[in-house]
């Protein structure tokens, strides 16, 4: 466990020396905060509400919305389940841009030669570099969301408006999808930062693990499907697999001794 805490500070007083990734990990948490509340501030006296009703996909209204809430309440939640799938950027985003500099970062600054012929094992040095990622995603995505549901609270009076706006759904995607995502995001960035030879090829491959969220958004802005409790719940489970499976290729994928020879 020392080793592993030793790996983490290590981590963290390299990696928040890079603008890129402080600017990432503070700016991007608080657009995807300010355009949802954004919405629900500008829609809270907005008149007309039947004309938002018919704008909303049926579905998606019976799915999300309870009969006692108004038309522009039933708009307001419409609105912000679509922003969910972008929030879950956060935990995926804010990792990458960090584990996608760890091995190959250390590479270019000759200090990945000593790191590996220390007796750290190679899970230990895999855990330590992904939890310098994972932690800091996971502790932003929650910051993000209690400032979140701190404003909806102070902007919305309706009790039954504001239960609606933080379901369930919310709940499970914040708190358990959202570290799963965030480990998903970390463990294929240390496998491609293992294998190529540039810090910015590696963060633009790794950037490829935000296609399936993105997917999901525009999936669901299509109306394809509504992502309700139980896809989000059997999302969780699904991706409690993909990380189990992407942990165990890491770390038979991570080989010390042809990392070093192949980059000499």
């Amino acid at each position: 466990m020392d080793k592993i805490k030793t790996i983490l500070r290590k981590e963290w007083a390299e990696v928040f020396k890079n603008r890129m990734v402080i600017f990432t990990v503070a700016f991007l948490p608080l657009l995807l905060i300010a355009i949802p509340l954004g919405v629900i501030y500008s829609t809270r006296g907005a008149a007309q509400a039947t004309s938002f009703n018919s704008s909303m996909p049926s579905q998606m209204t019976q799915a999300i919305c309870p009969k006692e809430l108004s038309g522009v309440e039933c708009f307001q939640v419409f609105m912000i389940s679509e922003f969910m799938m972008l929030f879950m950027l956060v935990p995926v985003a804010i990792p990458v841009t960090i584990a996608a500099y760890s091995i190959v970062g250390e590479k270019t600054t000759r200090s990945l030669e000593p790191l590996l012929a220390t007796p750290i094992s190679t899970i230990e040095l895999l855990i330590g570099k992904a939890l310098a990622a994972v932690i800091p995603a996971v502790l932003a995505t929650y910051a993000a969301f209690g400032i979140f549901a701190l404003g909806s609270w102070m902007i919305v009076t309706n009790k039954s408006l504001l239960t609606a706006l933080l379901d369930a759904r919310w709940l499970i995607a914040i708190f358990i999808v959202g570290p799963l995502l965030a480990v998903m995001a970390v463990t294929f960035a240390l496998m491609v930062s293992s294998r190529v030879n540039d810090p910015r090829v590696a963060e633009q491959i790794s950037m490829v693990i935000i296609v399936p969220v993105l997917a999901g958004f525009f999936g669901q802005v299509a109306g394809l499907f509504v992502l309700d409790k139980q896809i989000i719940s059997v999302t969780a489970v699904v991706m409690l697999v993909i990380d189990a499976l992407l942990i165990y290729w890491a770390t038979r994928v991570f080989q010390r001794e042809s990392i070093l020879t192949r980059w000499k």
